[in-house]
């Protein structure tokens, strides 16, 4: 029971099929109690995808980019749990134009960075005031070292993002939070699936991965999400845990 006691706000569940319901369910299983956040026309789906785990869970309205969700989270948190010990970022976000690097416009790419990388700060901000005995703060990113086919502003996006985790690092270490990241190769979720191009960025990973890849399978970043969230790395912060097969080792 990896995972007993603790209390676990877990974002991004749309489909049973995303790596963030998987997170949730393993909790679950490894002894956590999970609440679930979606906003606007996606509230009515997650409630229904929390129905297909393990206990219903419940599901709190949050969207990142409203200052007035934000300021109301701990409030509103706290009908459900007596504080938290772990938030799983799942969340990410960009406008079609910025799929075109040389073409967009800086309201798309302002729009993925809010989105895509300033919430997590925002939301671990949010999530601080019931996180006084410490805690975990575990987000998802996609490598970005590298400038991949298709993936354009919101590949500067992660890059923020990744930065934003080490800043977080050190500043919520001495509050005894920990922060780090999941770097999963591509997964066929609906997030992904809206990435032009996405067969594309996806199509010979397997091909390069040591270990073999399948994007139908979310389980291997699930458990690795799980493991951060847990008490089995009290000292490791600011880092970036690749479960990608083996591919951002590997040359071209």
């Amino acid at each position: 029971m990896l995972l007993e006691g603790k209390k676990l706000l877990v974002t991004g569940v749309l489909m049973d099929s995303s790596i963030a319901f998987h997170v949730a369910k393993l909790a679950q299983e490894q002894g956590a109690e999970v609440v679930l956040s979606s906003f606007g026309r996606t509230m009515k789906i997650t409630s229904t995808i929390a129905k297909r785990l393990p206990s219903p869970a419940p599901v709190i309205e949050l969207d990142v980019t409203d200052q007035e969700h934000l300021d109301t989270l701990a409030a509103r948190l706290g009908e459900h749990v007596d504080g938290l010990d772990g938030v799983l970022h799942s969340i990410g976000f960009a406008p079609q134009g910025a799929f075109s690097f040389l073409d967009a416009s800086w309201e798309d790419v302002a729009t993925a960075m809010q989105a895509s990388a300033y919430s997590l700060k925002a939301l671990a901000v949010a999530a601080l005031p019931l996180m006084e005995e410490g805690g975990s703060l575990v987000g998802l990113t996609f490598d970005a070292k590298f400038a991949w086919p298709v993936y354009d502003w919101m590949g500067v996006a992660k890059a923020a993002f990744e930065s934003t985790s080490r800043y977080l690092a050190r500043d919520l270490g001495p509050k005894g939070i920990r922060c780090n990241l999941v770097s999963a190769g591509p997964i066929g979720t609906t997030a992904a699936k809206s990435i032009p191009g996405f067969e594309q960025l996806a199509g010979s990973w397997d091909d390069r991965a040591p270990l073999g890849w399948d994007r139908a399978d979310p389980v291997p970043a699930a458990r690795a999400c799980a493991a951060l969230l847990s008490d089995w790395f009290p000292a490791t912060t600011g880092e970036i845990v690749h479960v990608d097969g083996g591919v951002h080792a590997m040359g071209q």
